[in-house]
């Protein structure tokens, strides 16, 4: 009987450790800044200003509006590329697709600063295509610095190879052998695109672009180092109110926005895992 009670709780107290982590490290985070997002700075009391501020103050909303189209843009232009991208490594034949698929996972590999300094030195107005066009007596300037245009093709850099990953991992599943009997009964390519890898892959694509959208209204690094001075990302404007102005209830206040911003790309992610079974019994 002992020993049977013990096989019974054994699974609860190997959870146990992960369920303490979380609790201390996640939630107690999370409830705290909630509560303190309704209180007076340097006070007790409750209080709705510190939202009021953000969605009344314009430098504000021009803040929350610039975060929203960037992140969105990104994702755009993210599975845009990465999807038909992903689809030609995965499927591809030649030495160039297999060499592509290795060459793109070089920025994973690549610490965030280092990347978006190496990617100044290039698009910047004094940088490398600048200072090529000088030698053949154009003036090319980008006019990448300092705008949402620096802050999204960075961002693509990051994003990109990481969207290929997890869109490739669900191409793997689909076999060659399977397109090329298709092919055998007179399927066109646009018919195994449509009815075989659209199907077995859009859940990840989906998924890869919940991520993408979720990283990028966060962001710091890019933000800080591309972008310029007004409007700026929230996560840079977190980072002045906190670090710089201390007023933490501001700050918890942004932090609430923020995380209800990704709960909408958080809502998809659900929503396709609460769909998976059916997508894939298409």
């Amino acid at each position: 009987m002992e020993n049977n009670k013990f096989k019974n709780i054994l699974p609860y107290l190997m959870v146990l450790p992960s369920l303490l982590i979380t609790v201390l490290f996640v939630m107690y985070p999370i409830l705290n800044s909630v509560i303190r997002s309704f209180k007076v700075s340097g006070g007790s009391g409750f209080t709705f200003d510190n939202y009021i501020y953000f969605f009344t103050n314009e430098i504000m909303v021009k803040n929350i509006t610039y975060t929203i189209f960037v992140a969105f843009m990104t994702v755009i232009f993210t599975i845009l590329v990465a999807y038909p991208f992903a689809i030609y490594v995965r499927f591809g034949e030649s030495k160039i697709s297999k060499f592509l698929y290795n060459l793109i996972l070089i920025p994973r590999f690549i610490p965030g600063m280092v990347a978006v300094y190496a990617i100044k030195q290039v698009i910047g107005d004094a940088g490398l295509i600048s200072r090529i066009g000088a030698l053949f007596g154009m003036d090319i300037q980008l006019g990448f610095m300092y705008t949402e245009k620096g802050i999204i093709y960075t961002n693509l850099w990051f994003n990109i190879p990481f969207a290929v990953l997890i869109i490739g991992s669900a191409l793997s599943g689909i076999s060659k052998y399977n397109l090329e009997a298709a092919k055998d009964v007179g399927a066109s390519n646009l018919t195994i695109f449509n009815k075989i890898i659209l199907p077995l892959s859009y859940r990840d694509s989906l998924v890869a672009a919940t991520f993408v959208f979720m990283s990028n209204v966060g962001a710091f690094t890019t933000p800080y180092l591309i972008g310029g001075n007004s409007p700026k990302m929230l996560g840079v404007v977190l980072n002045d109110i906190f670090s710089v102005y201390r007023n933490y209830e501001n700050a918890a206040a942004l932090s609430v926005i923020m995380f209800l911003i990704c709960s909408i790309s958080a809502g998809a992610y659900i929503y396709t895992n609460m769909k998976r079974n059916k997508w894939e019994s298409v």
